[in-house]
């Protein structure tokens, strides 16, 4: 009887759920990313279940759970077919077994060479595409320590090597909902907030099915910001070291820092704990030590992880590649269109040279401006400003792929702010750029990518201005 009164209470989140392993499975073996109709059909599919799932199961957060492991495991033996990052993973992953240090030679350059030091080169040559084949890696060292990983376990398979990056990228993904949901618990916020992460399609597709490592970038960093929030800073800075290890993201956060190792809950802390007639200024200046020696652990550690592949030549490498991702390449953009075409007008000429520098410039100033905005911070305050930090670095952005917006959402989980979920929802739009198969973008379509973007600065704006921002999501 129980078990009858249980599927009859959840038989439509049951039927939801049918519905969407359906549709991933579709997604995951029987779709390509220049079939437009095809995909949006199922991204909307996909959402309209998600939307459902979260109205009529988000107190069930074990069946939640359940799904969120389900639908990640649909793609186990799925290749990915909407990015083809993967292969540069698996070619790094099994130069550095060969022991090649792959900041430090192309794809093309290798070869180039006689002989080939790794195991099906020329697939994941050919895979990888021209635009990767011809620069350095520029993925951080523990981003390579999990390429190595799929190497050592699968060094002669591709899709062996897929199964084991996405088993780490999902360990990760469950590692971000536990430490997700003790956040959320810490802060006073409904726990099943998370779920607006980890059962997102976007979230699932990107990382889970295409092999995006942000993932593994946000578990790190939402563990950092777990443990800081609980006062264990030193362990907090070195996790946090580890998430720019992964992605160089989070160091767009650190100036975020500054007002949060002043707030007030610290100073009553220290009240309780030591003799009272201490002056404010001593307690300010317990903090600053606090401050300094966390920002020296992540610099301390965050260098120790880079070591193993320091040389004059690879901080060389490593920076002209970093930087072609602001003052070469180009997709998916908002801000940097329109200022795009106004150099068009003025000159005649794509001045994405110098609107780069110019945007990465006020993307400093905006950073710096907000973390003087408020010199005492709360954790809510902190992710709040980093959100906010982020959605500044992304608009100001001349690339911007889809998976990026993966540390946006997971902030807004803790925030009033629905603007990065509503974006996680329309930035599939980008793939239509994909007709042919290109990657430079050139074939991108303005009115799609300006009807993305409308949403977004629409959502955003009516936040910021016209609605009342309540706590959480309803």
């Amino acid at each position: 009887m129980f078990k009858y009164d249980t599927l009859k209470l959840y038989k439509f989140p049951i039927l939801i759920a049918l519905s969407s392993m359906a549709f991933y499975f579709s997604f995951a073996y029987d779709l390509e990313r220049s079939n437009h109709t095809k995909l949006l059909t199922l991204y909307v599919g996909l959402w309209v279940a998600f939307y459902f799932l979260l109205k009529f199961a988000k107190h069930n957060l074990k069946l939640l759970t359940l799904l969120a492991f389900l639908f990640r495991a649909l793609f186990i033996l799925a290749i990915p077919n909407l990015s083809q990052d993967f292969y540069r993973f698996i070619w790094d992953g099994r130069m550095i077994l060969a022991g090649i240090n792959p900041y430090l030679f192309t794809p093309e350059s290798v070869m180039n060479a006689s002989n080939l030091p790794i195991a099906e080169a020329q697939q994941l040559y050919d895979g990888m595409g021209q635009l990767s084949a011809t620069h350095f890696s520029n993925y951080p060292p523990l981003n390579q320590l999990c390429f190595s990983i799929a190497a050592l376990f699968a060094g002669h398979s591709i899709l062996g090597s897929v199964v084991v990056l996405r088993l780490l990228i999902i360990a990760a993904d469950f590692g971000t909902l536990y430490f997700g949901r003790k956040l959320l618990r810490k802060l006073k916020l409904p726990e099943h907030h998370i779920f607006w992460y980890i059962l997102n399609p976007f979230i699932i597709i990107e990382l889970s099915g295409n092999l995006h490592f942000e993932g593994l970038m946000v578990f790190f960093l939402i563990w950092s910001l777990y443990l800081l929030h609980a006062g264990k800073w030193r362990w907090a800075a070195v996790l946090f070291a580890c998430s720019i290890s992964v992605k160089l993201i989070p160091l767009l956060f650190l100036p975020l820092f500054y007002g949060y190792f002043r707030k007030p809950e610290k100073r009553a802390q220290l009240e309780n704990q030591v003799d009272k007639t201490i002056p404010v200024l001593k307690i300010r200046a317990i903090s600053l030590k606090k401050l300094i020696a966390f920002y020296g652990s992540v610099g301390a550690v965050t260098l120790l992880l880079f070591s193993p592949f320091f040389s004059w030549e690879f901080v060389h490498n490593y920076s002209e590649t970093v930087a072609l991702w602001f003052n070469n390449f180009e997709f998916n953009a908002s801000l940097y269109y329109l200022a795009r075409q106004l150099g068009f007008w003025l000159s005649g000429y794509n001045e994405i040279a110098v609107i780069g520098k110019i945007f990465a410039v006020l993307v400093f100033l905006s950073v710096m401006s907000l973390a003087a905005l408020r010199s005492r911070k709360d954790t809510k305050v902190l992710i709040g400003q980093m959100l906010f930090a982020f959605a500044i670095f992304l608009f100001f952005s001349t690339t911007v792929h889809p998976w990026y917006l993966a540390t946006l959402l997971l902030l807004s989980v803790f925030t009033t702010y629905k603007f990065p979920l509503i974006w996680s929802a329309v930035v599939m739009l980008s793939y239509f750029a994909y007709s042919t198969g290109s990657e430079s973008g050139s074939s991108e379509n303005l009115l799609i990518i300006a009807i993305e973007y409308i949403v977004v600065f629409g959502v955003l704006i009516w936040e910021l201005f016209f609605k009342r921002v309540k706590e959480g999501f309803k």
